[in-house]
């Protein structure tokens, strides 16, 4: 597999192709995804800790953004910045959990810059080259409407400083999750009107909530601390992840918005790196069955693999990839035991 085909493998999106054979060829481009510190993390965000670790192989230079001031606007944590900074350190701790290397991703918070007139020039700029309406539809960025604005104008802010820490950062590759799609395509359109270096722009999905199925909007429906039955939490221990993945939406035949295909295609068969993904059956249920390739896997689940079987696999595989987070949170509970003290995770 080459760098372009690591790059977009497990994505939804990236704008453009072409862009991105032209970054490939610098000696050291910069990438980046941000994340607002704001409590417990789920396994969704395997595909992010995965695609970064791509970036890394890739030879990008990435940077975590952990948004604390962004997180403070979005009303996070009750808006305390003090346990926001704090959630950014338990954050560092879960990609580092996850398999990031911390000696080779690099962990910004926008407090390092936000007293930087460099960076506030950027932000009128970007201001004076863009319009209300659209920073407002823009605002699903964040989880929020665009009446939110008429509140409190801080949430105008927030798409608006987005852009500018794409320009501040001097990035080549704004990453994220199809959420941030809005904001990305903001950046790009900013930054041709100021005749600045225009992000290319890469996502990948979003986990579906695992009683969220069927044809609904993804951005709504994605797996989210907020709903914690929905969610698999990193450190949910093996019968809580067995109890959830039984109970979870998997109608017999059904592929779109199925939240235990999903998993399997976007966070364990990655993770296999060539092992087959194994369904243990006894002899009279037909024996077990491997698959070296997820689209084997569907086409079985589409003529009659029984969810139930689907669902054991897919819960000894989570348990697996989840077994190495839980070894370095008992190394390091630092942040997490203080988290959890100040019950921001319970």
């Amino acid at each position: 597999m080459n760098n372009l085909e690591k790059i977009t493998s497990n994505t939804e999106e990236t704008v453009t192709i072409e862009e991105l054979k032209t970054v490939l060829e610098k000696t050291k481009p910069k990438a980046y995804i941000g994340f607002e510190p704001s409590g417990s993390v789920h396994l969704g965000w395997k595909i992010c800790s995965n695609k970064i670790k791509d970036f890394i192989d890739c030879g990008f230079d990435f940077i975590i953004l952990l948004a604390d001031w962004h997180a403070y606007i979005n009303d996070k944590l009750g808006g305390d910045i003090e346990q926001i900074k704090l959630c950014g350190k338990y954050m560092e701790d879960c990609f580092i959990a996850m398999g990031v290397d911390r000696n080779k991703a690099n962990f910004v918070y926008a407090s390092d810059y936000i007293s930087d007139p460099k960076y506030w020039e950027f932000v009128l700029r970007t201001s004076k080259a863009t319009s209300v309406a659209r920073v407002k539809r823009a605002m699903d960025i964040m989880g929020r409407a665009e009446e939110d604005a008429e509140k409190d104008l801080s949430k105008l802010f927030y798409p608006v400083m987005q852009v500018s820490d794409i320009f501040y950062l001097d990035l080549d590759v704004a990453y994220g999750g199809t959420d941030q799609r809005h904001a990305h395509m903001l950046a790009r359109d900013v930054s041709k009107r100021l005749g600045i270096k225009s992000p290319v722009a890469i996502h990948t999905p979003l986990l579906t909530g695992l009683q969220a199925g069927g044809r609904m909007d993804p951005i709504e429906n994605k797996m989210s601390k907020s709903k914690p039955d929905s969610m698999i939490s990193i450190h949910d221990n093996p019968d809580n992840v067995n109890s959830k993945i039984k109970k979870a939406y998997c109608p017999e035949k059904q592929v779109e918005g199925n939240p235990i295909l999903e998993m399997c295609k976007f966070v364990i068969f990655p993770e296999l790196k060539g092992e087959a993904f194994l369904i243990e059956r006894p002899e009279k249920f037909g024996g077990n069955l491997e698959f070296n390739f997820y689209k084997d896997l569907e086409t079985a689940f589409i003529n009659g693999l029984h969810p139930l079987d689907l669902k054991n696999a897919t819960a000894i595989n989570v348990n697996k990839i989840l077994k190495p987070i839980h070894k370095y949170f008992e190394k390091n509970p630092l942040n997490y035991n203080k988290m959890k003290k100040l019950e921001i995770i319970r």
